[in-house]
């Protein structure tokens, strides 16, 4: 019997919720302000996802720097910030190890930009819109009651 049930991805939901604890703890430090960092002070970054291996001893911190700021500098940043962050993340959280934290730029915002571009293209947009037909007059049958 697993230990513990795999959604359709066929990730741990235990390593979701404790990624989910991980963001949290991580979002919560940098909405305080609490780095010293003037880079980071500036930036809004918003952590939209946290992967954690199965032996919760690395987790990988996806960021964004919000308002075209230089994700690799907020990378490098946070990194340098990271002993702070997992100390954080300890307290938050009720586990027997605490993560080492990497932290990587999240292009997940970028490929949305793009397939949405791509979506808007005159030609796409006019395949994607449904075709309404209205009936005509020949459509209907005389005999038709309705």
């Amino acid at each position: 019997m697993p230990r513990s049930t795999p959604d359709a991805a066929g990730r741990s939901i235990r390593l979701q919720r404790i990624g989910e604890q991980v963001r949290h703890a991580i979002a919560e430090v940098l909405g305080r302000g609490e780095l010293r960092d003037e880079l980071l002070a500036r930036t809004i970054v918003s952590v939209s996802e946290v992967r954690v291996t199965a032996d919760l001893r690395h987790a990988t911190v996806f960021v964004k720097a919000l308002g075209g700021g230089d994700d690799q500098a907020v990378v490098k940043a946070l990194a340098s910030h990271a002993r702070y962050l997992r100390g954080e993340v300890a307290r938050a959280l009720a586990t027997k190890y605490t993560p080492d934290l990497r932290f990587r730029p999240d292009e997940s915002y970028d490929a949305g930009a793009r397939i949405d571009a791509i979506l808007r293209r005159p030609g796409i947009a006019r395949d994607l819109e449904p075709e309404v037909r209205l009936p005509k007059l020949t459509d209907y049958d005389e005999d038709d009651d309705g």
